[in-house]
């Protein structure tokens, strides 16, 4: 079946973000134990690009389809998972991006690099890390994964956090977020 791109996040509800969140199927890589653990020679730049033995990976399909094996553990490592075996990936900041961002009813909804949908909340947190002069926003993604805030939705979402009236706070399906470190 061919990949569907989503709409324009800006066209679209909170009912539909939350429809297009509820949709997506992801691997159970979390009932996965497998015994068998590589290198997969697989890189994820600070800006987001995978590679894979120094190289490039140009499609956007399979970037997609790997992101959905990969988790971090405890000790920071990240991991692709499947059924067989666990292979290490090189992750230099986090393993997403996050692209986009629009406030929805109490509720901030993230685009991914890998035009995956996310919506802040308790179980999808935002840290602030860095200094109060050069903040780095962070929003946990799954599986021990996060996904850096770019630049454009940094402001994005410091603009939405002015021109509220919790400070440099966002909140989002009831909890509060710093900005600040």
């Amino acid at each position: 079946m061919p990949y569907e791109p989503l709409p324009d996040l800006s066209a679209m509800s909170l009912a539909q973000i939350a429809a297009a969140v509820k949709a997506r199927r992801l691997p159970p890589i979390e009932s996965w134990h497998p015994e068998e653990t590589m290198d997969s020679g697989m890189r994820i730049a600070a800006d987001g690009t995978w590679f894979h033995n120094g190289s490039p990976i140009y499609r956007l399909a399979m970037v997609r389809a790997f992101s959905t094996l990969l988790m971090r553990d405890d000790d920071g490592q990240h991991w692709l998972v499947t059924p067989q075996c666990r292979q290490s990936v090189e992750v230099e900041d986090a393993a997403f991006i996050a692209v986009e961002m629009q406030a929805r009813h109490g509720a901030l909804a993230f685009r991914l690099n890998t035009d995956e949908l996310i919506v802040a909340g308790p179980d999808h947190r935002l840290r602030a890390t860095g200094n109060p002069e050069v903040p780095a926003i962070y929003l946990g993604v799954r599986h021990g994964c996060e996904a850096r805030l770019n630049r454009s939705t940094w402001l994005q979402i410091a603009n939405h956090a002015l021109a509220g009236s919790n400070g440099m706070n966002v909140v989002s399906r009831g909890i509060s977020f710093p900005l600040v470190p």
